[in-house]
């Protein structure tokens, strides 16, 4: 009965650490750190791009973990002065971070972050011109349905490593 009631209590922190996994926890932890990105932040942003799959290829052409377009790799990598396997899921996950921090420094707001992660950096730019798009609060309407998702699914996958692995 007791082992019953352990497993009842411990069944609900096993399920969300299979659905909310660190995997590839070195090169995540050291990406955040050279790069100042939150190490949850690389997590949920890998959790909701490719689902921790390595060879994951979008329609797009984004590629691996964290679903990088070929040419943000060669700008990451020309930044970073580096040449970096897209492939590889250490480098992936390395010009991911970079891209994340270039992008928090460019859009402080996380949300508009994520925006620009998933959008398009000059996707983002247009809309913050846009009057059309601005709220009273002086915020920023996402008109991308698509984008809007991606971000509440990423702050929710953030939110979730955040209290399962506090």
């Amino acid at each position: 009965m007791a082992a019953l009631l352990l497993l009842c209590a411990l069944f609900p922190v096993l399920f969300y650490c299979a659905v909310i996994p660190k995997r590839y926890r070195a090169a995540v932890e050291s990406a955040a750190e050279e790069f100042g990105v939150e190490s949850e932040l690389l997590y949920a942003v890998i959790r909701a791009e490719s689902g921790f799959r390595a060879d994951a290829v979008s329609s797009a052409g984004a590629v691996g973990l964290m679903q990088i377009m070929p040419a943000t790799a060669r700008f990451a990598c020309a930044c970073m002065g580096e040449e970096l396997d897209l492939f590889s899921p250490q480098d992936n996950i390395r010009m991911g971070a970079w891209y994340l921090s270039y992008l928090q420094k460019r859009f402080p707001p996380r949300r508009l972050t994520l925006a620009a992660y998933n959008a398009g950096e000059g996707t983002v730019a247009r809309w913050l011109r846009d009057p059309a798009l601005q709220t009273e609060g002086g915020g920023l309407r996402i008109p991308f349905a698509e984008t809007a998702a991606y971000v509440k699914r990423v702050k929710k996958f953030y939110q979730w490593y955040n209290f399962f692995y506090f």
